[in-house]
């Protein structure tokens, strides 16, 4: 999203200086006049009120651009007050529709944009959308499922109580928050409701209507239907697109077949998931300006694959019999089919296949080590976009601001890091976008080496030799370590070379635990300790600071750290000789420096060495 912030006090200048979007100081009006067309989502940093007077006679053109311009609807609008303690969505709740196969979607509305701000302003969001407030499954902002028909009148009657009927005819994988919101079976519209599924009065106490009883339906499809009252069309990304140029294909010519295809074939182009063709073929500015995801295979993939209808013209000139059939097959996966055979213009083929299920995946996130602040944007967008948020719970308390009723959410607690890892790997396995929600960075102590090996054993072991549980996608989302946001606290005690070791004897005998410590003590490097004492492990940091002692000065600074980024955070610098163990937690973080590492200006610093030591006091 472009979003712009615009001050125009000095208070609303530092706190927009907070935000990591593009800024405006001043002229407030004209800028947002200036920018309307051009901006996704405005945060003001004004009165509701003036913000209202401001935009008003903008939306009205928003809703009937001028010829030449592309925007339906008008930006969104957040206002946050000069005090800094409310960001309100005012416009533009849920501005974008989600799209199908879109992967690193980003915020998608007003809503979220005023979550983001209220996280990094330590404010309290306002969000009035009903949906939102009620916790009702939003379904113009489902990740990866492109909504259509009568999404307002359907959205209504859900947030009235009534529970649509819900025909998955692809039997694709739903978020479980619109599942339990609806009876899934196979109807028509104009059934009417059992007579506990809604309210039989409005808020006035007068009857509702039968009309108004009438069940909504919602339709998970990937053909091109009628619109109908009543009637929501999801579709998923279910379909791929096999395609194959040859010299002198163009975008227009491309363009052209592949609609014509889509339309023979019955199909939505919102369910046109990504393009697939040959590697040869993938830079083909034609392929590329259909401005879709693009998956290539080689010749030898593509020869593997029995086509309906090869070619001996295409093998003999590209060594496989078939490009548009095969690379539509291969990309749509384990029970794909084609839905569309090959059909050819000039310089071009084009073939359209059904997946079986999507690609599931797990994004393992790290979230760093508390605030929003010290999350990065691919942190976030992994979270906003998985259909199934897995995590300790303390960790999912601290990216709620993320979490929305769309999401299903699977809270453990402490100790259940392999019952965690075993159930993303199932929900992946179902086609499930998952986000398993780590502290820190999730290969610094956290879950992803579990995880990876848990999918290891999930292809070995499972009954179908692992062909879903196994060969899920993995992605490692890094994140900020508790180490490093410890060292920025203190100053730049980690700046040369450094040792990272927990003292934690859970997994790890503490002899192997000993011997680490002491070969780090020798090598004169600084030490970042995690788990450095607990409610039931309280000899271990007493023992690391003796070991240490035999090799490090008794005035070596020590830096102690405690609920870094996280509300109550407590830093303290020490020596190695005065450390108190007993004021030390499990939340903390203890950082050992090195022989060079001293205390300058309150601050703890390892020298790189570009400049000389300090000259000693006696020389001065």
């Amino acid at each position: 999203m472009k979003i712009l912030t615009i001050s125009v006090t000095e208070r609303g200048r530092e706190l927009a200086g907070r935000l990591p979007f593009e800024t405006v100081h001043g002229n407030l009006a004209r800028t947002v006049r200036e920018r309307w067309e051009t901006t996704d989502c405005f945060v003001l940093l004004i009165a509701v009120g003036a913000a209202v007077r401001i935009v008003a006679p903008l939306i009205a053109s928003s809703e009937q651009p001028a010829a030449g311009k592309q925007r339906s609807s008008s930006p969104g609008v957040v206002c946050v007050d000069d005090a800094g303690r409310f960001a309100i969505a005012v416009l533009g709740g849920h501005l974008h529709a989600s799209s199908a196969g879109t992967k690193g979607s980003d915020l998608s509305g007003a809503n979220d944009v005023a979550r983001k701000v209220a996280a990094l302003l330590d404010a309290t969001p306002v969000v009035t959308t009903a949906t939102d407030v009620l916790e009702v499954c939003p379904l113009d902002t489902l990740k990866g499922l492109v909504a259509s028909g009568d999404i307002a009148g359907v959205s209504r009657a859900m947030i009235d109580g009534a529970r649509p009927i819900l025909e998955n005819r692809l039997g694709w994988p739903l978020p479980g928050a619109l599942v339990d919101l609806c009876d899934t079976q196979t109807s028509r519209p104009g059934q009417l409701a059992a007579p506990d599924t809604v309210r039989t009065q409005d808020e006035n106490g007068s009857s509702i209507s039968e009309d108004q009883l009438r069940r909504p339906l919602i339709i998970v499809t990937d053909a091109d239907e009628p619109e109908e009252p009543g009637v929501v069309l999801l579709h998923p990304p279910s379909i791929v697109a096999g395609v194959g140029t040859s010299t002198g294909a163009t975008l227009a010519e491309l363009q052209q077949l592949l609609g014509s295809s889509l339309e023979a074939a019955g199909v939505s182009g919102s369910s046109l998931a990504e393009i697939a063709t040959a590697v040869r073929r993938a830079d083909d500015p034609a392929i590329a300006g259909l401005q879709k995801s693009i998956r290539s295979f080689t010749t030898n993939d593509l020869a593997g694959v029995k086509a309906p209808t090869p070619s001996s013209v295409v093998n003999r000139a590209v060594g496989t019999p078939s490009v548009a059939e095969a690379a539509a097959l291969l990309a749509a996966g384990p029970g794909g089919r084609l839905v569309l055979e090959k059909r050819k213009s000039q310089h071009a083929t084009v073939a359209l296949a059904r997946r079986g299920l999507p690609p599931g995946s797990v994004s393992i996130v790290g979230i760093g080590p508390g605030a929003s602040r010290h999350r990065t944007p691919a942190a976030e967008i992994a979270i906003r976009d998985a259909t199934v948020i897995i995590g300790y719970a303390p960790y999912l308390d601290a990216c709620s601001d993320l979490i929305g009723p769309h999401h299903e959410v699977e809270r453990y607690a402490i100790g259940e890091e392999l019952i965690r890892a075993r159930r993303a790997l199932e929900a992946a396995a179902g086609g499930h976008r998952v986000a398993l929600v780590c502290s820190g960075d999730p290969g610094v102590y956290g879950m992803a080496s579990l995880l990876v090996e848990a999918s290891e054993n999930a292809a070995r072991h499972s009954a179908d030799g692992g062909s879903r549980a196994g060969a899920v996608n993995i992605h490692v989302v890094p994140g900020v370590t508790a180490s490093l946001a410890s060292a920025a606290t203190l100053g730049a005690p980690l700046a040369n070379d450094y040792l990272v070791i927990s003292l934690s004897d859970h997994l790890t005998p503490w002899e192997l635990i000993k011997s680490r410590i002491l070969a780090a003590a020798t090598a004169d490097l600084a030490i970042a300790i995690y788990n450095p004492r607990s409610g039931v492990r309280k000899w271990q940091l007493g023992a690391a600071q003796e070991l240490l002692l035999l090799h490090r000065s008794p005035e070596t600074p020590v830096g102690v750290v405690t609920d870094v980024s996280r509300p109550g955070e407590q830093a303290r610098l020490t020596t190695l000789a005065s450390l108190d163990t007993s004021e030390v937690g499990m939340t903390s973080c203890v950082i050992v420096g090195s022989s060079r590492t001293r205390v300058v200006r309150g601050l703890m610093v390892t020298p790189r060495g570009y400049l000389p030591p300090p000259a000693p006091a006696s020389q001065l």
